[in-house]
């Protein structure tokens, strides 16, 4: 008799970014750039940063949540575990995990922050497929949310027209019909920490008043450098998860590629020969929102998204990590919104 595989499936997906667009013009006026020049070397036109004081990454996050709850009719003390992956925790402890939790009366849920950069929310997900996988779990929330204003110097121009804030989160349940998360890479390199970090702030350089000074906690990327690993890395181990699950370009209905540039985008998308209307890109409205992107890709397209569909995630981050999950979607978006006759860019749902 053959055994019955357990997968998990992705059941529901939320994002929300706020209100705030800042967009290159405005940039224009902060500092010594222009928007033929952002536009060029990343793709970006604008972006969303929270500006409300007293608002913190978690409040992203339980946006996010409280949207995905709803969506699903999911009752908040049925979640069994609540996987945050941010590279901007509330604080240095608790788990941001922890005060999502706490803010959505969910007292009973198992949860702990994952740090993988910009990889974070794909690495998310493969380990919250495995808890499933095992029966430990049957609802599972990862939640990917950044408030990357909050360790960006906004007038330095080589970070501050990158990213964006934002908060993305998807359900995952059991299944057995051969729908959810197929297979999955995860890869690091440590050598990528001179490249892409934030210096201080940790135990190596503890908070000072020289430190500060040095702004030494906001980001600090020396970009060609980022640039050379990521489009090698995250390209090719799209690549690598294509052919070890014998799938072709004309298999893939979708390639949902972290929205860290359009030209490693494109380079993700050439590698894995797939034409540019089975990319989602959104980066041009939402810059890099680091652990926030893919799930806010996922819901923007939701409504395309069809049962059976196959889709390669593909996601680069400091440190280095980078990674790849084949997914076989479980639903049709469509009809789980109510919606109907729905065209790519015609739906924005995220004001």
């Amino acid at each position: 008799m053959t055994e019955v595989r357990r997968t998990a499936a992705i059941t529901g997906v939320h994002a929300w970014a706020p209100d705030n667009v800042v967009t290159n013009a405005r940039l224009e006026q902060m500092m010594d750039t222009t928007d033929e020049w952002i536009t060029a070397r990343t793709g970006i036109k604008e972006r969303r940063w929270m500006e409300e004081i007293g608002q913190a990454t978690s409040d992203l996050a339980v946006k996010a949540v409280e949207g995905l709850l709803k969506k699903t009719g999911t009752d908040p003390m049925d979640i069994e575990l609540l996987i945050c992956c941010t590279a901007t925790p509330d604080m240095a402890f608790p788990a941001t995990a922890n005060i999502i939790t706490d803010k959505l009366g969910m007292n009973r849920t198992a949860g702990f922050d994952l740090s993988a950069a910009c990889s974070g929310f794909l690495f998310g997900v493969n380990t919250a497929a495995r808890f499933i996988e095992s029966g430990m779990y049957k609802k599972v929330i990862v939640v990917g949310a950044d408030k990357m204003t909050s360790i960006m110097d906004l007038q330095e121009r080589s970070t501050a027209i990158i990213f964006g804030d934002a908060g993305g989160a998807v359900l995952l349940e059991p299944d057995t019909d051969g729908y959810g998360i197929i297979d999955g890479i995860m890869c690091s390199d440590g050598i990528g920490r001179t490249y892409l970090c934030q210096k201080a702030g940790g135990s190596l350089n503890p908070a000072s008043a020289e430190t500060i000074a040095r702004k030494e906690h906001y980001i600090h990327q020396e970009g060609k450098a980022v640039f050379k690993f990521a489009v090698t890395n995250m390209a090719g181990v799209a690549e690598e998860i294509m052919e070890r699950n014998g799938l072709t370009a004309g298999d893939v209905q979708w390639l949902v590629p972290h929205q860290a540039n359009k030209r490693i985008i494109d380079a993700t998308r050439e590698r894995t020969a797939l034409p540019e209307e089975k990319v989602m890109v959104n980066i041009q409205r939402y810059g890099n929102t680091t652990n926030a992107s893919i799930p806010l890709c996922l819901h923007e397209w939701e409504p395309q998204l069809n049962r059976g569909d196959n889709l390669i995630f593909a996601a680069f981050g400091g440190g280095f990590t980078w990674g790849s999950l084949y997914v076989r979607w479980a639903y049709d978006g469509a009809k789980a919104l109510n919606l109907s006759d729905v065209k790519p860019g015609q739906l924005n749902l995220i004001p």
